[in-house]
């Protein structure tokens, strides 16, 4: 089968890491979401070597496992550990201590990203299995169309989740997806071969995928 590229633009770049600092330096984004895992770290710790001006920035998260922040399963936890307590940014929107419970979170994260229109730069992923974000294969959060965040989480991933449905994703400015490693390579294989992942369902006013050599193949 032939291959294609994913919807939007692909930069096949060394340091997936740096080039994701750089774009945001770049951009300057009032509004941003975090994200999660082990590229996301690289980037958050090659975000904070850059001099940026995070004052007027207000920091929202994509998604978000249910564990308290302290937890090493957090997203946001790891994000302040190498980013955000580094940089004291404008404000922090923390998506597990949105609510007492998960359907109560998601529902007051609904509306704050409703009330934060666009997010400038929304940071997303590529899991092994094709996911972005918390949106899993098979998941009944693939079909939501009248949510920006919903509770979701299925018995191949930890935790329960809170994410950013597509809806959700599709408001921000630019959507910023990091592929680094031999790990993603399959996966990023079926993006390109059309197959209907998560991932592939990405849309936004500009979507862009940072890709390694190694997640390229």
């Amino acid at each position: 089968m032939s291959q294609r590229p994913p919807v939007g633009e692909v930069d096949v770049v060394d340091d997936v890491a740096g080039a994701f600092a750089a774009l945001v330096a770049a951009e300057a984004p009032s509004t941003v979401a975090l994200s999660g895992g082990s590229t996301a770290r690289r980037c958050y710790q090659a975000l904070a070597a850059r001099d940026i001006d995070w004052r007027g920035v207000t920091v929202l998260f994509g998604d978000e496992r249910w564990v308290p922040v302290g937890s090493p399963d957090s997203n946001e936890g790891m994000a302040r550990e190498v980013l955000l307590d580094h940089v004291d940014p404008g404000a922090v929107r923390s998506m597990r201590e949105a609510g007492a419970s998960l359907e109560a979170a998601a529902d007051a994260y609904h509306r704050l990203v409703g009330e934060v229109a666009p997010i400038d730069l929304v940071h997303l992923g590529l899991g092994d299995d094709g996911h972005t974000a918390s949106l899993f294969p098979g998941s009944p959060a693939l079909d939501v169309d009248d949510r920006l965040v919903v509770a979701t989480g299925d018995d191949a991933h930890p935790h329960p989740r809170l994410t950013l449905t597509y809806p959700g994703i599709t408001r921000a400015g630019v959507a910023v997806v990091t592929v680094s490693g031999a790990a993603k390579a399959d996966a990023w294989q079926r993006l390109c071969r059309g197959d209907d992942v998560p991932a592939a369902r990405v849309r936004a006013p500009r979507v862009l995928w940072l890709v390694d050599p190694a997640a390229a193949g």
